[in-house]
């Protein structure tokens, strides 16, 4: 008879092969279904949901996990182990009435914004919400209660494990105390700055085989994902078919150029998790906040680097054309370029934090009952000025309307941006460390050594250590700020 272990390896296998089609399931829905199918595909993905609920959380779960604490496990095992019980804990307090609810209502809102945001219909948009909220709110008194913490940060937990609001409040608090400043400076700084615009329209297919290339160049492996068009970009599917997304606008093609950097960041993070795990927790990405610091690596750190920048443009006047604009002194200066902006996923990283901050303080409030789903254009509108010193009045579809996170339920997913965005920058101080010539190394186009040195350091580990080992195994030191405003000030002000 197979081990308790066994076991329950052979049924997270299972509860992997089922989220693999929901993955697909549920890229289709945002990319090629048409509108006439939302309401059976949400019911059909609701139902993926529930039996994925079902059999983890099934009594013979429960008892392989008691019975394989009992067995002779290796090191990697046991840390596979613990990751099993963690899910199992995650899903067993939750009621399968309240997860296939939550499915549904997520997948109804998230269809119906897709014509919502652009008709800037915030009425239509909030009745949706409403009932995405007071679920979430349900999950997350039930998670709460179970794990003896606040509402919000019960929700945090399953996103980015072990970080509280309290400790984002010191982050963030932090953030806000030099920001505003930073932000002006840096303006101040970037208006003495002669800078071309590029003059569209540029195809989108030439932008897409301009992405292509970019994807090529940064190690994308074609042959397990491919880049598609979807409202707004993201990363999906599953390591062996990674599913990644932009958007285009004809008239600025930098745009999804590095939303394509971004996602292909995440996909290379997902393309190399362990795969002497299969369909195991311990194979999985460690967290969210990870995971964005892989794809801000890519984008910020690396794709908008003065040497990565001067190496594509080649490729870009390849692809779009000879214009004034691309030369390489003004191409990076357009890449770099500082402007507080409505939209999250345009933002500059220096007024991106922002954006965040922003979110998280709403979304927390929302899901304590301190505030409720008709008091977001206001508290939107309110911070938007106060951060970012922009107006949103009336303008929901460029205001609280623009993500997509809220409309299944994603809450306290938002701060892992910015958690992301320390953690890229403080890898790569480390990468720099190690590598002493990597500017040169990025300008040569030998980006070998960077990838090598991010999968022996995050991307191979997978779930095998904590946030906090892994980060502290790959820079020396647990998370600290200074390193994302060191460089914050030294790409921005230096000259």
């Amino acid at each position: 008879m197979p081990s308790a272990y066994t076991r329950l390896t052979s049924r997270f296998q299972r509860l992997s092969r089922f989220g693999h089609l929901s993955a697909i399931a549920g890229w289709d829905m945002m990319t090629m279904m048409s509108p006439g199918g939302s309401r059976a595909r949400g019911e059909a993905l609701a139902e993926l949901s529930v039996l994925q609920h079902q059999i983890l959380t099934s009594p013979e779960t429960a008892v392989d996990l008691v019975q394989a604490k009992q067995e002779s496990l290796s090191d990697d095992e046991w840390v596979n182990l613990a990751e099993m019980e963690r899910a199992w804990q995650q899903a067993v307090i939750l009621p399968a009435r309240l997860v296939e609810a939550k499915s549904v209502a997520g997948s109804r809102c998230e269809n119906a914004w897709r014509s919502q945001r652009p008709a800037n219909d915030w009425k239509g948009f909030a009745e949706n919400l409403k009932e995405v909220v007071y679920l979430s709110r349900q999950e997350a008194e039930i998670r709460a209660q179970n794990a003896g913490v606040s509402r919000y940060d019960a929700l945090l937990d399953i996103y980015e494990p072990g970080m509280t609001s309290c400790q984002l409040d010191t982050i963030f608090s932090d953030i806000k105390s030099w920001l505003p400043d930073l932000l002006q400076r840096v303006i101040t700084h970037q208006s003495e700055q002669s800078i071309q615009q590029p003059q569209g329209p540029f195809t989108i297919e030439n932008q897409r085989h301009l992405g292509l290339k970019a994807m090529e160049t940064l190690g994308f492996d074609f042959d397990a994902g491919r880049l598609d068009v979807s409202a707004h970009p993201f990363c999906g599917g599953v390591p062996q078919d990674v599913r990644i997304t932009t958007r285009y606008d004809q008239q600025n093609f930098l745009s999804a150029l590095m939303g394509v950097i971004h996602e292909t960041g995440h996909a290379r993070y997902e393309q190399n998790l362990p795969t002497q795990w299969p369909g195991q927790p311990i194979a999985l990405a460690r967290s969210t906040a990870i995971h964005e610091s892989q794809s801000l690596f890519f984008e910020m750190q690396l794709g908008r680097s003065p040497a990565f920048l001067a190496r594509i443009l080649p490729e870009v006047i390849n692809h779009l054309g000879v214009q004034p604009a691309l030369t390489q002194q003004n191409f990076i200066r357009l890449a770099q370029r500082v402007e507080p902006g409505l939209i999250r996923v345009n933002a500059d990283e220096v007024s991106y934090p922002a954006h965040i901050i922003l979110r998280y303080e709403i979304e927390r409030a929302l899901i304590e009952s301190e505030i409720e789903v008709e008091d977001i254009p206001a508290l939107w509108q309110e911070k938007m000025e106060r951060l970012l010193g922009m107006d949103t009045t009336g303008n929901y579809r460029n205001g609280c309307m623009q993500d997509i996170h809220w409309t299944d339920g994603a809450f306290g997913y938002f701060p892992t941006y910015t958690l992301g965005a320390m953690y890229a920058a403080q890898l790569f101080q480390a990468l720099g460390r190690t590598l002493p010539d990597v500017e040169q190394l990025i300008a040569d186009g030998d980006l070998q050594p960077v990838f090598i040195w991010l999968q022996e350091n995050i991307w191979h580990h997978g779930s095998r250590f904590s946030t906090r080992e892994l980060i502290t195994r790959a820079s020396g030191e647990d998370l600290n700020p200074r390193w994302f405003r060191q460089h914050l000030e030294s790409r921005y002000l230096a000259d």
